[in-house]
């Protein structure tokens, strides 16, 4: 197939929607709405097939339109959401500080060197569990950040927040996201050793 192409419609759902479903699925945490989010892409690609000006592969394009897809999503239900989603009781961070503000733990050193780690699927695997468990608008705040590359101002437009706000969503979820694998992906490999 020449790659300025399109393949036939009738085969994006076989070729790319695993691909688009579990994208969207990482970002949004919702099966259905992820599924929603992909036929709504499915549909406005085949409408704007026509565009396509074969500058990118077929999936590249269609993650685009899915990035789009979601954004929409995510600033339609950031208005209605009320900030106070971002502030929870599991949202605690003063189990991890003593009293003076200091880490109560060091950090531990890891076993793998981070740079690689990004290479191996079981860490995507564990990465996507610890995601999970970040409150949504955490987690939402950090892939829109660190996978999507959005600037502050585009997250905060899309979260309905201040830059001071985003910066205390990032730094929690960071957080958070740290102990997770140390926890569940380095101190393993550590042991291992």
């Amino acid at each position: 197939m020449d790659p300025n192409q399109l393949s036939d419609p009738e085969n994006w759902v076989d070729q790319h929607g695993d691909y688009l479903f579990g994208y969207a699925l990482l970002r949004l945490r919702d099966p259905r709405t992820a599924e929603d989010m992909v036929q709504e892409t499915f549909l406005a690609a085949l409408q704007a097939r026509d565009n396509f000006a074969g500058r990118s592969s077929e999936r590249t394009w269609l993650v685009g339109i899915l990035k789009h897809k979601i954004l929409n999503h995510l600033c339609r239900n950031s208005r209605e959401r009320p900030i106070s989603d971002v502030e929870s009781p599991v949202d605690r961070m003063e189990e991890f500080f003593d009293d003076r503000g200091r880490l109560k733990a060091t950090a531990t050193e890891w076993a793998t060197d981070p740079s690689r780690v990004f290479e191996q699927k079981e860490f995507w695997e564990v990465l996507q569990r610890c995601l999970s468990r970040l409150p949504v608008r955490l987690s939402e705040a950090f892939l829109l950040r660190e996978m999507d590359e959005l600037s502050s101002e585009e997250i905060c437009n899309v979260l309905n927040v201040s830059v001071t706000n985003l910066r205390v969503m990032l730094h929690r979820a960071r957080l958070r996201l740290r102990l997770c694998l140390e926890l569940n992906w380095f101190g393993l490999k550590a042991e291992n050793k």
